[in-house]
């Protein structure tokens, strides 16, 4: 540890000056619109939250309207910003808030703290932005920012050294003008301590940086334990009867969870079994799609089996028996829907 100890005023001078002050969520205490911003940005680049921030407002202006909204409708707008967890919770923390909270967010971190989906960085950054409540945030990139001004090389991986860091984050809370410090932390991890190529000469806290005075700032924070990824390799069924397609609504739990989906299959021979009895209409192999999540790399294999224009009921009923249970969507109707962003392209492509 170097015994120059990171300064928040420099910090908090710094983010006045050279800070993001322009987020639409940074024009606002409400605490409804700084949890809805900070819920989106978990894993997530700012260029692309912003489009969906101010549609989400535009449709659920206030913490009832989105408690009131169907499930389906919340995860229909969230479509194509990942990691539905999130949506999902953000529906429940929303009841929650209205049902047992009266409608008003409760002002302490710690109380944030326990509604659904609100980790303890994201219940302080909301209490220290809307209320004003001195407390530390502690996300991915504040955790890069921090290791690397104090040279915190223990394991992260290890919840011993987590809460460890904790108590580092706490003791660098300024006095006065914790909204601007917060706000700095977030900047200096967004534009300046970047995960590669950080620009260490622009940063406030390049004096004191252990990581900077190494020559090594991309070897923090540490890590050590690496999550082996896994590999999928399923087929997708896009079946259309004119501007209809057959979507089915993906289990809960599982990978796009709630969303409505093409049916699946564990292998290419699974659905080349269900093809070569389909009856009528025309069949087409579709281009693979390699999709990239968090724990695993998925081959999806499409195939688009075009039915007539006119088919007997008798055939379209055995047709939907052999099929997953789902039901016909119009194509509007199913880009209006909460669809995983693959599925999405494929229906645009049909469309």
């Amino acid at each position: 540890m170097t015994a120059a100890k990171p300064s928040a005023a420099a910090l908090i001078a710094w983010q006045r000056t050279h800070g993001r002050h322009e987020l639409p969520w940074q024009r606002t205490r409400d605490p409804y619109r700084v949890w809805l911003s900070e819920i989106m940005l978990q894993q997530t680049q700012v260029s692309t939250v912003v489009g969906y921030y101010e549609r989400f407002l535009q449709r659920f202006p206030d913490v009832q309207a989105l408690a009131a909204a169907p499930q389906d409708e919340v995860l229909a707008l969230w479509s194509g910003l990942g990691y539905y967890s999130r949506a999902r919770h953000l529906h429940a923390c929303a009841k929650a808030v209205v049902e047992c909270h009266g409608g008003a967010f409760p002002r302490s971190s710690a109380a944030l703290a326990k509604l659904p989906g609100i980790g303890r960085s994201t219940a302080s950054a909301i209490a220290a932005f809307c209320f004003g409540e001195r407390t530390a945030i502690l996300d991915g990139n504040v955790k890069r920012v921090l290791t690397r001004a104090l040279g915190f090389d223990a394991d992260l991986t290890v919840a011993a050294n987590e809460k460890r860091l904790w108590q580092h984050a706490e003791a660098l809370l300024p006095k006065d003008g914790i909204e601007a410090y917060t706000q700095g932390l977030m900047d200096l991890g967004a534009t300046i301590c970047t995960l590669r190529r950080p620009a260490c000469d622009a940063c406030p806290w390049r004096a004191p940086c252990v990581a900077r005075a190494q020559g090594r700032p991309e070897a923090y924070p540490v890590k050590t334990r690496k999550l082996k990824r896994g590999q999928r390799d399923n087929s997708l069924l896009l079946l259309s009867a004119g501007r209809q397609l057959w979507l089915v609504q993906r289990p809960t739990p599982g990978v796009w969870a709630g969303l409505w989906s093409l049916p699946e299959y564990d292998a290419e021979a699974v659905a080349l079994l269900l093809l070569a009895d389909r009856g009528p209409g025309e069949i087409e192999r579709l281009p693979a799609v390699r999709h990239v999540l968090t724990h695993f790399d998925w081959q999806l294999r499409p195939w688009h089996w075009r039915l007539p224009e006119k088919v007997a009921a008798s055939t379209r009923s055995r047709i939907e028996r052999s099929l997953p249970p789902g039901r016909w969507f119009h194509v509007d109707e199913a880009l209006a829907a909460g669809l995983p962003a693959p599925v999405r392209k494929l229906i645009e492509a049909l469309a």
